[in-house]
């Protein structure tokens, strides 16, 4: 049974950064193409960034392109998701997830990101 454990949310001032991290248990971490997705309030989910198991290909919603750093540390089991010249409309829970984009198989219980002033 996998388990994701996601953290480093939190309120943030317009232009402001975040790290998020995930962390992975019970499974083999290094095999998993991982993404984070988000859902702000009163929407449905948004897809924002996946990684390859290996981290040598990563892909990013155009909503967050030039902004946001997707990585993963497989010695550590670790996803990240870098949160740079954040905006109100980031405003949002953020999970990781494992497994194809809209096949998740896994997720986390979420972090909250409120981007305000």
């Amino acid at each position: 049974q996998v388990q994701l454990v996601e953290s480093g949310g939190g309120l943030v001032q317009p232009g402001g950064s975040l790290r998020l991290s995930c962390v992975a248990s019970g499974g083999t971490f290094s095999s998993y193409y991982m993404n984070w997705v988000r859902q702000a309030p009163g929407k449905g989910l948004e897809w924002v960034s996946s990684i390859y198991s290996d981290g040598s290909n990563t892909y990013y919603a155009d909503s967050v392109k030039g902004r946001f750093t997707i990585s993963r540390d497989n010695a550590k089991n670790t996803l990240y998701l870098q949160m740079n010249s954040l905006k109100s409309e980031d405003t949002a829970v953020y999970y990781c997830t494992k497994g194809p984009v809209g096949k998740y198989d896994y997720w986390g219980r979420g972090t909250q990101v409120t981007v305000s002033s």
